[in-house]
Order: structure tokens, then sequence, then C-alpha cells
């Protein structure tokens, strides 16, 4: 089963928050084939081992981004930059599912919908609107939303570096 969208690029990029600042990795999303599997695959790449803040950001070009929390025992908190990426591909099915929202089908093009945990970067100095706000801004690519978003929460020279 493949997990990229046909035609478009996928980045994936896992950052921990540590007492030095944040530290990163590329994560490989290609053999996810259950939501389970990419909590797995930030922990095995970021080698965490307990309570640690981590995120997981993916990009998928031109398409849509999505940013996976995961602190310790809790469930993953997700935000979605649109519901729909769900119709595009497994792996945007397996961010729908984290984000707790199901794609509507039989109308497509709805247009940009965020959806899941707006507040989940709200601690690290994001408000709810600020996320939106910027999810939503017309003409801006998933990849420099990502990089507005790591440059408010100080990890922007990391993700930079693993571009």
């Amino acid at each position: 089963m493949a997990s990229r969208p046909s035609g478009n690029s996928v980045f994936s990029a896992a950052f921990v928050r540590t007492a030095d600042g944040w530290n990163g990795a590329e994560v490989d999303l290609s053999a996810a084939e259950i939501a389970d599997d990419l909590g797995d695959a930030v922990q095995e790449h970021l080698g965490l081992s307990g309570d640690e803040l981590a995120l997981l950001c993916v990009e998928v070009e031109d398409e849509w981004f999505a940013i996976v929390r995961y602190q310790g025992d809790l469930e993953p908190r997700a935000f979605l930059s649109d519901a729909q990426a769900g119709l595009s591909d497994q792996l945007g099915e397996l961010f729908t599912e984290l984000a707790g929202v199901a794609p509507d089908k039989d109308t497509p093009d709805l247009g940009v919908r965020p959806a899941g945990d707006f507040e989940l970067l709200s601690d690290l100095g994001m408000s709810p609107e600020e996320l939106i706000e910027l999810s939503m801004e017309e003409g801006v690519l998933p990849a420099d939303t990502l990089s507005v978003i790591a440059e408010r929460l100080a990890f922007a020279e990391e993700l930079d570096r693993l571009r």
C-alpha cells in the first residue's frame, strides 16, 4: 500500500524538546499502515524514553501539513491543515484519523478546512487562532507554513537542517 500521494513529495520530521532546545530527525513514514505506526516511528527516530515532548511535522507539497504532539503516555494530539487530506492517500487517512475527522467524500471541493486539536501548540506559544490563520493563508505552501510555526516555536534551525 503506497503512502505517498502521486505527484507530490512528502517530508516528515520529528522534534523533541530538551533542556538545550529542540533536536530533530527526519522520519520515514512510508511503512506506516495504522495511526500507531506514526508514533512508533517518532519514538524510534528520536530515541524517546519517557515523558519528552515530541512533535511530528509532515508536509505534503502543495497539499496539506500535519502536526502531531506526543508526550509520554498521553494520547497523541493532531492538527491537520485540511480535513480533506484523507481523500488523497493512505498517509492522509492516518492523519485524519488522528485528528478525529472524516473527510467529506461527497463534496471533496470544500476548500481548505483545518481540523483536529487547534490548541496543541498553545502552551508552546502559538494560539489556536494563529494556527488556524496560518493554515488557511491563501497561496502559502504547507512547507512555508511549517517554517513559520517552527520559527515561532524555536526549532526552525533544526527543521532547515533536515530539509
